[in-house]
């Protein structure tokens, strides 16, 4: 049966995810398998029956992605049981109890203002007043949301990218009023349980989801045309574009090559294919003015000045090998064919 109550000694989790959905299901899993225990809470007045219904498919979905965990060899079969136990399903008369006792709270319920406000108006009454709130929305900026909070100060977007339990990255958006030291707390608190928090401004579509909607339009795009075929396509991303990405950041990789590559290849494609989404912004323009290209020139979007640039590169030519090896694409040096 799934971990409904804990006896009176037992203190209660430190952590609380708010919704019981797919995003709940998967931060609870993150907390538990790095060994936290953690409240995953539902908000909404259900009936006895309504609520089992949405416990158990809960406990059913964190067991079978641990099972999954098991069959590819990340835990041993024995430890989901263990694991599973660390998620404590909270029902809406429990809750405030649950959010009390939380330092870190994460809001997942549906991407609707009006469900937002309805739970961070529980989270305003019942969180204590040096807990951390933060919203996991991927459409709604965290100044809008920073209005719903009572001690605003105190609250932050998180965005975590599917499946929450596997991905190391979580997106921090901070307001202007976030405090510097919520800030640091918070990525601390991600640290710990194995994630690589990165931090962003109030905009529209954080870090990832606004590369990745370019990527994926454009292939698309792609296969609209006659380009290249989804089969193509795929191969090419994996094994080039994600496997390059792999090894070296996307900014990283505008210095290495020169930021005037980049803009000399945006002028061409802008003439060829689209000025709308082709043409370089006014920053790389003024950088390559400024002769601040990257790499071989000392500057650009990173300083290298000091910097042993040889080793560099030779870490750099490291990571794309260490790639290859993992697709199983490098080969040994052949010897020399006779024909």
């Amino acid at each position: 049966m799934a971990n409904e109550s804990l006896v009176p000694s037992t203190p209660l989790p430190r952590f609380a995810a708010v919704g019981a959905g797919r995003m709940g299901r998967g931060i609870a899993i993150a907390f538990a398998y790095a060994g936290h225990r953690i409240s995953l809470i539902d908000l909404r007045q259900r009936s006895d029956e309504a609520w089992r219904h949405l416990r158990d498919e809960a406990s059913a979905e964190i067991a079978g992605a641990l099972a999954g965990l098991a069959q590819l060899g990340v835990i041993d079969a024995a430890q989901i049981q263990s694991i599973a136990a660390r998620v404590h399903y909270v029902n809406a008369a429990a809750a405030p109890r649950a959010l009390a006792a939380a330092e870190l709270v994460f809001e997942g319920v549906p991407e609707t203002m009006a469900a937002k406000r309805e739970a961070f108006e529980q989270l305003n009454r019942h969180c204590r007043d040096d807990a951390i709130l933060t919203s996991t929305t991927s459409s709604i900026l965290v100044t809008q949301l920073a209005a719903l909070v009572r001690l605003p100060e105190r609250f932050l977007n998180m965005h975590w990218l599917n499946p929450a339990y596997v991905i190391p990255v979580v997106e921090l958006s901070c307001h202007p009023g976030t405090d510097a030291g919520v800030l640091a707390r918070t990525k601390a608190l991600m640290e710990e349980i194995g994630k690589l928090p990165v931090v962003c401004g109030a905009s529209p579509g954080y870090i990832v989801p606004r590369l990745q909607a370019l990527v994926m339009n454009e292939a698309a795009r792609m296969i609209e045309e006659g380009a290249a075929t989804a089969e193509e396509i795929d191969k090419a991303t994996r094994y080039g574009l994600g496997l390059r990405f792999a090894a070296i950041g996307v900014v990283e990789f505008i210095d290495f090559g020169g930021c005037d590559i980049l803009h000399h290849a945006s002028r061409e494609m802008s003439a060829s294919l689209s000025k709308e989404r082709y043409t370089a912004p006014a920053i790389v323009d003024r950088m390559v003015e400024e002769g601040r290209l990257g790499l071989k020139t000392g500057s650009g979007f990173y300083d290298y000045q000091g910097r042993d640039v040889a080793a560099y590169r030779r870490d750099v030519l490291a990571r794309t090998l260490g790639e290859l090896r993992h697709a199983g694409l490098w080969r040994a040096a052949a010897e020399e064919t006779r024909s």
